[in-house]
């Protein structure tokens, strides 16, 4: 059943060669190139940022990068445990972006964006969750409709990303304060000179 649900929602999104082509090019760009948001926003808030707010980002960069990297740890034992193809592999829809054959589900990209929105819902702003939310579905839909992805896989990397999020909370609680302070001292060793500039915050 859920099968079939999954086959049934990707024929409702998936584009075909009758799509509008700047919808497809759009899509692509989308699929493509918007989740370098992810680290561009992380070194910026790790850089940058009003003195009395650094220390807070700091820490969300830090407890959002183990998020992720327990999102994508179990993405990956769940991908190896439970193989599926992707729907061109099965010979379903129509494929408008070139992908390597390999298992599609939960979806790394799903998994990495929606792990980081998840983060900033938690643990930031909620109008800052919310935009980078928006953003993450509009990934999630994009890998959808041009062929390389089902919708399960969306829906495994937003429950792989919430499984990275509460694992990262209880990990913070237990190591996150000496964590960071090893992070911050070895920061500030490698980043000595621009911080006397005063190009980047101490």
């Amino acid at each position: 059943m859920l099968e079939t649900l999954n086959h049934e929602l990707f024929a409702l999104i998936n584009a075909t060669p009758a799509s509008a082509q700047w919808l497809i090019a759009l899509a692509t760009f989308i699929a493509r190139d918007l989740i370098s948001i992810v680290p561009f926003l992380a070194v910026a808030l790790w850089l940058w940022g009003p003195k009395q707010h650094v220390c807070a980002q700091r820490q969300l960069v830090v407890k959002t990068a183990l998020a992720i990297a327990v999102s994508l740890t179990l993405s990956w034992v769940i991908g190896h445990l439970f193989p599926h193809d992707r729907p061109f592999v099965e010979g379903m829809g129509y494929n408008f972006l070139p992908h390597a054959a390999d298992d599609s589900f939960p979806s790394d990209h799903g998994t990495v964006i929606f792990t980081f929105a998840l983060a900033f819902l938690l643990w930031h702003r909620l109008w800052s969750g919310a935009v980078l939310m928006a953003i993450a579905c509009a990934i999630a839909w994009s890998r959808v409709y041009l062929g390389v992805h089902w919708p399960m896989d969306m829906l495994g990397g937003f429950i792989s990303g919430l499984i990275g999020c509460l694992t990262s909370q209880m990990l913070w609680h237990r190591f996150g304060a000496q964590v960071y302070l090893r992070l911050q001292s070895l920061y500030r060793m490698l980043f000595s000179l621009p911080i006397r500039k005063g190009w980047v915050r101490d």
